[in-house]
């Protein structure tokens, strides 16, 4: 059975967003200013960082761009802080440039008021004020830099890094339809990794990439941490579900990812067309190259009673689009114990199924 499918906003939301506008973990460890970027910075001399904060005539070619449209998140990174700055000290830092919320990872459970790994997000009010910071940074290597003090380091170079929102979706072949059915979930992706990166690696491993895209959340609109890919042809999608994991090498960024088939919520089973489920959609996926389909609770029970497939595992979807694997209770879907006695070859009523 075969189903043509089209793009559609649960599955890339950036393209529709971008077409309605006129045609526009786990994630990695944060990259700071390394020793080297702060010598160069503190050779060119302090008094360069503390005059730059109000030059315009240092402000990166990214923030120049923010005057002909270009939009960015409210969350910013910053990364290098000196490992004596608290919450307050940071705040004020920042203050001056709107108002804002300073936030790291397990702060709330931490009750710490030092971030504990040297970065923190600022999470502006207003996003012209984020126009404002990066106005006010230096540059160099293309990475953006301010100088921040705390109580016994003064004017230390710290990372600032925006995210452009253009930057959570690419389409790198217009010409191919987008179709959910050929596209992977990649969890665990770096935040600082852009759409077109992510497309540009998928391709050279698989081949065939159509779009990637950038999961981010809906009120900031920054990085969670995962992204989506589509393929134009069912060969490069089966081999990058196959690979389970793919190592992203860009630049500064090199870590082992997880890659699995993107599972939808609104497909009806490819076994009945809903016949036998009252024609509610599918919950479960099967990942398994010799499946890829969506199932009902009953066509699942009766096609994995077949030998051989005994052993798959549905994916079922879960909150951020993450595809999760499930135990599947064979008793319940078949119905009673005398088709288990039928059937010698399932798991016991009560067992999970195991990884395909």
């Amino acid at each position: 059975m075969t189903t043509d499918y089209c793009c559609k906003s649960p599955f890339f939301p950036g393209v529709e967003e971008a077409a309605v506008a006129g045609g526009a973990a786990g994630a990695g460890s944060p990259s700071v200013p390394d020793q080297d970027v702060v010598s160069r910075l503190s050779a060119a001399g302090l008094s360069m960082c503390v005059s730059a904060l109000g030059s315009p005539a240092r402000s990166s070619p990214v923030s120049a761009g923010s005057e002909h449209g270009e939009r960015f998140s409210r969350k910013v990174f910053v990364g290098g802080l000196p490992p004596d700055i608290d919450e307050d000290e940071i705040t004020s830092s920042f203050r001056r440039f709107g108002p804002l919320v300073v936030d790291w990872p397990h702060k709330a459970e931490s009750k710490s008021y030092f971030p504990p790994k040297g970065y923190a997000f600022l999470l502006f009010q207003d996003e012209s004020s984020v126009a404002a910071l990066m106005e006010a940074c230096i540059t160099d290597d293309d990475k953006l830099y301010l100088c921040v003090s705390s109580p016994t380091i003064r004017d230390k170079p710290v990372q600032i890094r925006p995210w452009r929102l253009a930057d959570a979706d690419y389409v790198l072949d217009a010409s191919m339809p987008l179709d959910p059915r050929k596209t992977v979930f990649v969890g665990g992706v770096p935040r600082p990794l852009k759409a077109a990166e992510l497309a540009m690696i998928m391709d050279r491993l698989y081949g065939g990439v159509c779009y990637a895209g950038i999961d981010t959340d809906p009120e900031l609109k920054y990085p969670k941490g995962a992204g989506r890919v589509a393929f134009s042809n069912q060969q490069s999608y089966i081999a990058a579900i196959s690979a389970r994991f793919v190592q992203l090498q860009h630049g500064d960024i090199d870590k082992r990812v997880e890659v699995k088939p993107y599972v939808l919520d609104d497909q009806m089973c490819d076994e009945c067309a809903g016949a036998r489920c009252g024609s509610k959609f599918a919950p479960f996926f099967c990942a398994n190259v010799t499946c890829l389909q969506y199932y009902c609770e009953h066509c699942w029970a009766t096609i994995h009673s077949r030998p051989g497939r005994e052993f798959h595992k549905p994916l079922v979807k879960e909150g951020a689009d993450r595809p999760r694997a499930v135990p599947f209770r064979w008793y319940n879907a078949l119905g009673s114990s005398k088709q288990q006695a039928a059937h010698p070859s399932l798991p016991k009523p009560a067992a999970a199924a195991r990884l395909f």
